[in-house]
Protein backbone atom coordinates (compact mmCIF):
# COMPACT_ATOMS: atom_id res chain seq x y z
CA UNK A 1 0.00 0.00 0.00
CA UNK A 2 1.49 3.26 -1.19
CA UNK A 3 1.61 5.72 1.45
CA UNK A 4 1.43 9.67 -0.41
CA UNK A 5 1.87 12.99 1.67
CA UNK A 6 3.24 15.86 0.46
CA UNK A 7 5.87 18.27 3.07
CA UNK A 8 4.77 22.07 2.97
CA UNK A 9 8.53 22.79 1.54
CA UNK A 10 7.64 20.80 -1.06
CA UNK A 11 3.94 22.66 -1.79
CA UNK A 12 5.65 25.79 -1.62
CA UNK A 13 7.77 25.16 -4.37
CA UNK A 14 4.68 24.75 -6.45
CA UNK A 15 3.11 26.72 -9.02
CA UNK A 16 -0.37 28.57 -7.67
CA UNK A 17 -3.53 26.94 -9.87
CA UNK A 18 -5.37 28.86 -12.24
CA UNK A 19 -9.46 28.62 -12.19
CA UNK A 20 -10.50 27.85 -15.97
CA UNK A 21 -14.10 28.75 -16.14
CA UNK A 22 -16.69 31.35 -15.68
CA UNK A 23 -17.65 32.95 -12.58
CA UNK A 24 -21.33 34.04 -11.99
CA UNK A 25 -22.48 35.53 -8.89
CA UNK A 26 -26.09 34.80 -7.99
CA UNK A 27 -26.71 37.52 -5.56
CA UNK A 28 -30.40 37.84 -6.15
CA UNK A 29 -33.69 35.77 -6.54
CA UNK A 30 -33.95 37.16 -10.49
CA UNK A 31 -30.41 35.08 -11.16
CA UNK A 32 -31.34 31.81 -9.12
CA UNK A 33 -33.44 30.07 -11.88
CA UNK A 34 -31.09 30.18 -15.36
CA UNK A 35 -28.00 29.24 -12.32
CA UNK A 36 -30.21 26.30 -10.79
CA UNK A 37 -31.21 25.38 -14.68
CA UNK A 38 -27.74 25.58 -15.73
CA UNK A 39 -26.40 23.06 -12.94
CA UNK A 40 -29.23 20.29 -13.51
CA UNK A 41 -27.29 19.55 -16.79
CA UNK A 42 -24.85 17.99 -14.82
CA UNK A 43 -24.34 14.77 -12.73
CA UNK A 44 -21.91 15.63 -10.96
CA UNK A 45 -20.68 19.11 -9.47
CA UNK A 46 -17.96 20.26 -6.88
CA UNK A 47 -19.53 21.77 -3.56
CA UNK A 48 -17.96 24.43 -1.06
CA UNK A 49 -19.22 26.82 1.42
CA UNK A 50 -17.62 29.71 2.68
CA UNK A 51 -18.01 31.50 6.29
CA UNK A 52 -16.80 34.82 7.73
CA UNK A 53 -14.30 34.31 9.99
CA UNK A 54 -15.06 35.24 13.38
CA UNK A 55 -11.76 36.09 15.91
CA UNK A 56 -13.86 35.95 18.96
CA UNK A 57 -14.05 33.36 21.03
CA UNK A 58 -17.95 31.75 21.02
CA UNK A 59 -18.76 34.12 18.26
CA UNK A 60 -20.21 32.02 14.97
CA UNK A 61 -21.87 33.06 11.75
CA UNK A 62 -24.22 31.26 9.42
CA UNK A 63 -22.66 30.47 6.09
CA UNK A 64 -22.24 33.59 3.91
CA UNK A 65 -21.72 31.90 0.40
CA UNK A 66 -21.92 28.38 -1.40
CA UNK A 67 -20.36 27.71 -4.37
CA UNK A 68 -21.46 24.98 -6.99
CA UNK A 69 -19.03 24.18 -9.93
CA UNK A 70 -19.27 22.27 -13.32
CA UNK A 71 -15.94 21.80 -14.93
CA UNK A 72 -15.95 24.87 -16.83
CA UNK A 73 -18.29 27.06 -14.73
CA UNK A 74 -18.72 28.39 -11.09
CA UNK A 75 -21.67 29.92 -9.43
CA UNK A 76 -21.61 31.61 -6.09
CA UNK A 77 -24.59 32.07 -4.20
CA UNK A 78 -24.73 34.64 -1.51
CA UNK A 79 -26.46 33.02 1.08
CA UNK A 80 -25.84 35.97 2.84
CA UNK A 81 -28.26 38.29 0.66
CA UNK A 82 -30.68 35.57 -1.02
CA UNK A 83 -30.51 32.53 2.19
CA UNK A 84 -31.29 29.18 0.62
CA UNK A 85 -34.62 29.72 -1.84
CA UNK A 86 -36.60 26.78 -2.67
CA UNK A 87 -35.40 25.77 -5.42
CA UNK A 88 -31.53 25.67 -4.40
CA UNK A 89 -32.81 23.66 -1.58
CA UNK A 90 -33.78 20.94 -3.73
CA UNK A 91 -30.80 20.44 -5.40
CA UNK A 92 -28.83 20.25 -2.48
CA UNK A 93 -31.44 17.82 -1.66
CA UNK A 94 -31.32 15.81 -5.11
CA UNK A 95 -29.45 12.34 -4.32
CA UNK A 96 -29.51 12.06 -8.02
CA UNK A 97 -27.04 14.62 -8.17
CA UNK A 98 -23.63 14.24 -6.96
CA UNK A 99 -22.18 16.82 -4.88
CA UNK A 100 -18.22 16.50 -4.38
CA UNK A 101 -17.05 18.32 -1.73
CA UNK A 102 -14.47 17.52 1.31
CA UNK A 103 -14.48 17.98 4.87
CA UNK A 104 -18.70 18.18 4.18
CA UNK A 105 -19.42 17.42 8.09
CA UNK A 106 -18.31 21.22 8.57
CA UNK A 107 -20.16 22.50 5.70
CA UNK A 108 -23.62 20.99 6.74
CA UNK A 109 -22.90 22.19 10.43
CA UNK A 110 -22.59 25.46 8.87
CA UNK A 111 -25.42 25.68 6.58
CA UNK A 112 -27.97 23.99 9.27
CA UNK A 113 -27.57 27.43 10.98
CA UNK A 114 -29.70 28.48 8.22
CA UNK A 115 -31.81 25.82 7.29
CA UNK A 116 -33.55 23.03 7.56
CA UNK A 117 -32.19 21.59 4.34
CA UNK A 118 -31.02 17.94 4.43
CA UNK A 119 -28.44 17.38 1.87
CA UNK A 120 -28.52 14.08 -0.39
CA UNK A 121 -25.90 12.70 -2.74
CA UNK A 122 -22.73 14.66 -1.45
CA UNK A 123 -19.54 12.85 -1.63
CA UNK A 124 -16.80 13.14 0.77
CA UNK A 125 -13.14 13.25 -0.81
CA UNK A 126 -11.97 12.38 2.88
CA UNK A 127 -13.01 9.14 2.65
CA UNK A 128 -12.55 9.02 -1.05
CA UNK A 129 -8.34 9.61 -1.31
CA UNK A 130 -7.05 6.69 1.09
CA UNK A 131 -8.45 3.68 -0.72
CA UNK A 132 -5.60 6.02 -3.51
CA UNK A 133 -2.30 6.07 -0.36
CA UNK A 134 -3.53 9.87 -0.06
CA UNK A 135 -2.84 10.15 3.72
CA UNK A 136 -3.10 14.36 3.81
CA UNK A 137 -6.88 15.28 4.04
CA UNK A 138 -6.76 18.81 3.62
CA UNK A 139 -7.74 20.24 -0.26
CA UNK A 140 -4.70 21.75 -0.91
CA UNK A 141 -2.40 19.24 -0.19
CA UNK A 142 -4.55 16.45 -2.15
CA UNK A 143 -4.87 18.92 -4.80
CA UNK A 144 -0.95 19.65 -5.16
CA UNK A 145 -0.37 15.47 -5.21
CA UNK A 146 -2.61 14.40 -7.35
CA UNK A 147 -1.96 17.28 -10.14
CA UNK A 148 1.96 19.12 -8.82
CA UNK A 149 -0.35 23.18 -8.38
CA UNK A 150 -1.31 24.60 -5.64
CA UNK A 151 -4.30 25.99 -4.53
CA UNK A 152 -3.34 29.43 -2.65
CA UNK A 153 -5.38 30.11 0.57
CA UNK A 154 -4.79 33.70 0.48
CA UNK A 155 -9.03 34.65 1.17
CA UNK A 156 -9.67 32.00 3.15
CA UNK A 157 -10.11 34.54 6.20
CA UNK A 158 -11.45 37.27 3.85
CA UNK A 159 -14.71 38.79 4.79
CA UNK A 160 -17.64 36.58 2.95
CA UNK A 161 -19.75 38.89 3.99
CA UNK A 162 -18.72 41.74 2.36
CA UNK A 163 -20.89 44.03 0.03
CA UNK A 164 -19.40 43.26 -2.95
CA UNK A 165 -16.83 40.07 -3.67
CA UNK A 166 -13.54 41.02 -5.01
CA UNK A 167 -11.87 39.21 -7.78
CA UNK A 168 -9.46 37.03 -5.77
CA UNK A 169 -12.46 36.19 -3.39
CA UNK A 170 -14.31 35.05 -6.47
CA UNK A 171 -11.57 33.46 -7.80
CA UNK A 172 -10.92 31.44 -4.74
CA UNK A 173 -14.30 30.45 -3.75
CA UNK A 174 -14.57 28.90 -7.89
CA UNK A 175 -11.10 27.01 -7.71
CA UNK A 176 -12.51 25.01 -4.08
CA UNK A 177 -15.53 23.85 -5.64
CA UNK A 178 -14.00 22.96 -8.91
CA UNK A 179 -10.81 21.39 -7.90
CA UNK A 180 -12.75 18.86 -5.91
CA UNK A 181 -14.72 18.13 -8.92
CA UNK A 182 -11.75 17.85 -10.92
CA UNK A 183 -9.96 15.17 -7.90
CA UNK A 184 -13.19 13.07 -8.02
CA UNK A 185 -13.02 13.13 -12.12
CA UNK A 186 -9.48 11.82 -12.05
CA UNK A 187 -9.97 9.73 -9.89
CA UNK A 188 -12.91 7.88 -10.85
CA UNK A 189 -11.02 7.90 -14.51
CA UNK A 190 -8.11 5.75 -13.35
CA UNK A 191 -6.21 9.05 -14.46
CA UNK A 192 -4.12 8.57 -11.23
CA UNK A 193 -1.46 6.35 -10.39
CA UNK A 194 -0.17 6.02 -6.79
CA UNK A 195 3.13 4.41 -6.99
CA UNK A 196 4.30 6.91 -9.96
CA UNK A 197 3.70 9.76 -7.52
CA UNK A 198 7.00 11.85 -6.13
CA UNK A 199 5.69 12.11 -2.85
CA UNK A 200 5.77 8.87 -1.20
CA UNK A 201 5.71 9.46 2.59
CA UNK A 202 8.23 8.45 5.05
CA UNK A 203 8.18 9.04 8.91
CA UNK A 204 9.91 12.38 8.86
CA UNK A 205 7.76 13.57 6.08
CA UNK A 206 4.69 13.56 7.36
CA UNK A 207 3.04 16.24 9.17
Amino acid sequence: MYRLSITKEQLSKLDIVTFPGQVYVIDSLSKLNPAIAALRKYKEVGFDTETRPSFKKGVTHKPALMQISTPSECFLFRLNKIEIPEKLKDFIEDENVKKIGLSLKDDFNVLSRMSDVQPDGFIDLQQLVPSYGIIDSSLQKIYAIIFGEKISKSQRLSNWEAPDLSYGQKVYASIDAWACLKIYHHLMGNLFEPKDSPYQATEDSVQ
